[in-house]
């Protein structure tokens, strides 16, 4: 007899349903065709005894099993459950009236009891556009599967449940979840906060306008002046995510198994913060069966390099595509994936190998050519995409001691939000700007019109202070944003002014 059950292959953040088609006839042996991987050929033994856990057994017959399309590679264990179900349909033990309503899909223990799996968002979003009535899966990933809405979500903890449901109709308990009230009441969760940071006003104010406006931004002072706890708090002052960029990024850390047992919808921003031996296929993503790599799974969030210099130059060189492109492309011979990769960049140095900026009379500071080399670590073109460059200096005795507490994240919030919704009514005619930073030459001209005293204060910055004429449109759009925080249609000489000081590696001999 044969029987036809569904599953579904993830690809990038996208998922395709793969056909299982089970024949049981007379003759002996087992055959699985449709390019297994080793995972799924191993099922055999798994099914065997799992069935026999449950009362039943693996038919004495024939048994001939394809996986269709039959030219794309199966990979994992997670068809156990189908195929199972499959050839307990095909062999007349159960039922197999509603196969063809639901996917299904789960990983089987010897015992019988179904293993969490990942990548459920996107397999749950495609069965629902295809007009499967429902998905089974493990129970532990019911309540991410239900983030989708009109499809019958059930969620079970062994095959015996399965099996009851087709052959005697006992139906498991449905998943429902309100994916809004769920998104709205974790929005603002955070156990961390700007007003935990003592002084810095300066680094506090250059985060803030990185924020209004999506740039990117780098820290540069001595161990222990609060770079990183600077860069952790960033994501308490972003906007909200939209339930859409929820979703999408939901997904890329569905796919990756970033997602806890019984997590739903991720609903802040992510912060990433790879070690500096990273690879860049880590970075980037990769493998034979494409994964999404660190800058994915920051997309929508921000990405923090801490101890900028010590990750290889290769490594760091292949974030300046992304960079520019806000997506990452994957190729391998028989596959390509797209991932998308629209994330902040924040990230933070020493001056110098000691870590302390250079002095010439101070006999324990490194020599002025090793500094030299140690910033040469990091690339122009790669600097190019940084839009501020800031100091972080040492917070005096009295700032630390003070009790009186700086402004909240919530407070800074406020005005970033207000900045980027300015923004939004600006670039509502474009669908792929949402901020400043990613402006393109074409419309810096247009809508970072200074007038002749601002030019005159930049074209006195670039003589006096050797700025190269790349850092030319970054301070136009920093300073755009700038104006932005204030509600101010015009760039005034302030704002300039302001955007000008966030340039401290394009200043000709600085740190010398």
């Amino acid at each position: 007899m044969l029987v036809k059950t569904f599953g579904s292959a993830v690809y990038g953040i996208s998922a395709q349903t793969i056909t299982i088609e089970v024949n049981v006839s007379i003759g002996i042996k087992y055959f699985l065709v449709g390019l297994p991987d080793n995972a799924v050929k191993e099922s055999q033994q798994r099914i065997t005894s799992a069935l026999s856990e449950c009362g039943y057994k693996m038919p004495g017959k024939k048994i001939v099993i394809n996986m269709a399309p039959a030219d794309i590679r199966k990979e994992g264990s997670y068809y156990d459950l189908p195929l199972a179900i499959g050839i307990l349909a095909a062999s007349n033990q159960i039922e197999a009236n509603e196969l063809e309503n639901y996917i299904i899909m789960g990983e089987l223990s010897l015992d019988g009891s179904l293993q969490p799996m990942k990548g459920v968002l996107p397999i749950a979003i495609q069965a629902r556009n295809e007009g499967f009535k429902g998905i089974i899966l493990p129970k532990q990933n019911a309540m991410e599967a239900a983030i989708v809405n009109n499809l019958e979500v059930l969620g079970v903890e062994q095959i015996s449940e399965v099996i009851d449901f087709f052959d005697k109709g006992i139906k498991p308990l449905v998943t429902e979840i309100n994916t809004r009230d769920q998104f709205t009441k974790n929005l603002n969760n955070f156990d961390i906060d700007v007003e935990d940071i003592k002084g810095q006003e300066t680094a506090k104010r250059a985060m803030e306008i990185a924020a209004a406006g999506g740039h990117n931004i780098l820290l540069i002072g001595p161990p222990g002046v609060g770079k990183t706890m600077l860069a952790k708090r960033l994501p308490t002052i972003l906007p909200p995510l939209t339930l859409t960029e929820a979703l999408e990024t939901t997904k890329i850390h569905s796919v990756s198994g970033k997602l806890g047992n019984n997590t739903s919808l991720l609903t802040t921003r992510p912060f990433r913060s790879p070690h500096h031996t990273i690879s860049n296929v880590a970075l980037v993503g990769g493998g034979s069966n494409p994964q999404p790599g660190e800058i994915s799974l920051a997309h929508n969030g921000v990405l923090f390099l801490d101890e900028l210099p010590e990750f290889q130059r290769q490594v760091l060189e292949v974030l300046r595509q992304p960079l520019e492109d806000r997506t990452v492309s994957i190729s391998r011979a028989k596959v390509s994936v797209d991932f998308p990769a629209s994330f902040m960049l924040v990230a933070s140095m020493n001056p110098s190998p000691s870590g302390n900026f250079y002095d010439p009379g101070d006999a324990n500071s490194d020599a002025e050519h090793v500094v030299k080399k140690y910033l040469s670590k990091i690339s122009g073109p790669l600097l190019d995409r940084v839009d501020l460059h800031v100091e972080v200096n040492p917070v005096p005795f009295e700032d630390l001691a003070t009790k009186q507490s700086g402004e909240s994240s919530a407070q800074i919030r406020e005005r970033v939000i207000k900045a980027r919704d300015f923004q939004n009514e600006r670039f509502i005619d474009f669908d792929a700007i949402h901020c400043n930073a990613q402006l393109p030459p074409k419309l810096i001209k247009k809508y970072c019109e200074v007038d002749e005293n601002g030019n005159r204060l930049i074209k006195q910055a670039m003589d006096k202070l050797g700025f190269s004429a790349r850092s030319y449109a970054r301070i136009l759009k920093v300073a755009r944003t700038i104006a932005d925080l204030e509600l101010s249609e015009s760039i005034r000489v302030n704002h300039i002014a302001e955007a000008i000081q966030y340039r401290t590696l394009d200043r000709e001999g600085w740190g010398m």
